[in-house]
């Protein structure tokens, strides 16, 4: 593995723990305003039966998590970062979600769940993130359940 990453867990870390306030509004800014567009097609193609749990990995504030209730799912929404996820719990009371997002802080690359959990898994903005992408994507393949869908969103 390369030094860079190594260090690419740890920038993370530092990185988001500084802009979780501004999170948000800084991902509207930096796409031109696509930002909502992208995450509901995202959604668009998480085909989870109503009900059944999906894994938000490098969830942020839950920007992914508060779309995907909206098809009826009950989301895990897991982000390494704390500050994060704080801004997220904070959105998801705000919004009266509380029993649809459950907000884990955790890390993609060692999931705190067994085999086969999850219906669908969606991350956005995470594999830049992680000193090993390949096996980042084994990680949160192993959580999903056969026939399952796994999307993700990158600039």
């Amino acid at each position: 593995m390369s030094e860079l990453g190594s260090e690419r867990p740890l920038f993370a870390r530092e990185l988001f723990a500084g802009i979780a306030p501004e999170y948000d509004r800084m991902g509207a800014l930096l796409s031109f305003g696509q930002d909502p567009r992208w995450r509901r097609f995202l959604v668009s193609r998480v085909n989870a039966i109503p009900g059944s749990w999906v894994l938000d990995a490098a969830s942020g504030t839950g920007l992914v998590a508060r779309e995907l209730v909206r098809k009826n799912v009950r989301v895990a929404a897991l982000d390494p970062s704390r500050a994060m996820v704080r801004r997220g719990v904070g959105a998801v009371r705000e919004q009266g979600l509380e029993d649809r997002v459950r907000f884990v802080a955790g890390r993609a690359q060692a999931l705190p769940f067994a085999d086969e959990t999850f219906d669908a898994v969606t991350f956005t903005y995470l594999l830049r993130y992680v000193a090993d992408p390949a096996a980042t994507i084994a990680e949160l393949a192993r959580a999903l359940r056969p026939g399952g869908v796994m999307a993700s969103l990158e600039f």
